[in-house]
């Protein structure tokens, strides 16, 4: 296998980490850009503007970009406007340094979301199928992606990154689901008929690996399981897997109050979310996870 250079922007975050660990055992050298370099392999960047950090795209193979303000956060206007913000600045100022390379890396994939489709308890949604929805996440979506399409990068194949809800060992959802277990609150939220998409970290940084290697491949993929599960069979494994016997269950006002409690917003677990892969799935990739209890107990066993 030849090693690659691959460069991760917002890459300090949770699924940047998985990434850098999964690619840098493989041998592959990665640099991430940040707006706080620590590192050997940090880069600085502000996400805004073309700088030194540029000069690495002459030398790298693989883009990926998954700078963004997290959308954890209550969307009053001056949130909504930097999760906006983070999303497009950082995609143009991407597509132009790329434009400006002699050698220009051979993939960029941007981080797009799952949240793009329109909530759904019955419809699956697929990246050619599905219907987008029409809210403030969906819209960002929606702009996020058409910001990455609407430049155009002749020498470079483009893939968007429809990311469900990713379980990891450190971060993404699992923990706070964790302490709410932990504390006797891991009940089922609201109906508990929701649908839950998401995608265990190792799948995740396969996914990416597969898309890398398969070079026919571009445009949407939607990375989640293949059946998605539901809030209410979530919850249950989490109690099962973390030996808890019981967990009160959250009508819909109290989730409502309880984000405005810890600064979020209740649509994170409240919207049905059915997604599904069928792109990765019809060419070919098999998931290692996607039976929920046998994910959640390599996840949270020490």
């Amino acid at each position: 296998m030849k090693t690659k250079t691959i460069t991760i922007a917002g890459g300090s975050g949770f699924l940047g980490q998985v990434l850098e660990h999964y690619f840098s055992k493989q041998g592959h050298t990665i640099y991430i850009l940040t707006r706080t370099p620590t590192r050997h392999n940090d880069i600085y960047w502000n996400s805004k503007d073309i700088e030194d950090w540029a000069k690495i795209l002459e030398q790298t193979d693989v883009l990926i970009n998954l700078t963004g303000k997290s959308v954890d956060c209550r969307y009053n206007e001056d949130n909504k406007k930097l999760i906006h913000d983070s999303r497009i600045d950082a995609t143009h100022v991407l597509g132009l340094a790329i434009n400006l390379c002699e050698q220009p890396p051979k993939l960029w994939m941007n981080s797009s979301t799952a949240t793009i489709y329109r909530h759904s308890l019955d419809k699956k949604m697929t990246e050619d199928q599905g219907e987008l929805g029409d809210d403030f996440s969906m819209n960002i979506a929606k702009s996020w992606e058409k910001a990455f399409y609407s430049i155009t990068n002749p020498k470079t194949r483009k893939i968007a990154l429809r990311t469900s809800i990713v379980m990891g060992k450190h971060g993404g959802a699992t923990l706070p689901l964790k302490n709410l277990v932990k504390f006797g609150l891991g009940g089922k939220q609201a109906s508990g008929k929701q649908k839950v998409s998401w995608i265990h970290e190792l799948d995740f940084a396969r996914a990416i690996d597969y898309l890398i290697e398969n070079e026919n491949l571009e445009g949407n993929f939607n990375l989640a399981v293949p059946k998605p599960t539901n809030n209410q069979t979530l919850m249950k494994n989490f109690r099962k897997v973390m030996r808890v016997p019981f967990g009160i269950s959250h009508p819909k006002w109290l989730i409502k109050f309880g984000a405005k409690l810890i600064g979020t917003e209740a649509e994170l677990v409240l919207k049905s979310r059915n997604v599904v892969p069928k792109r990765l799935l019809d060419n070919g990739f098999k998931f290692i996870h996607s039976n929920i209890e046998i994910a959640l107990d390599d996840l949270l066993k020490h």
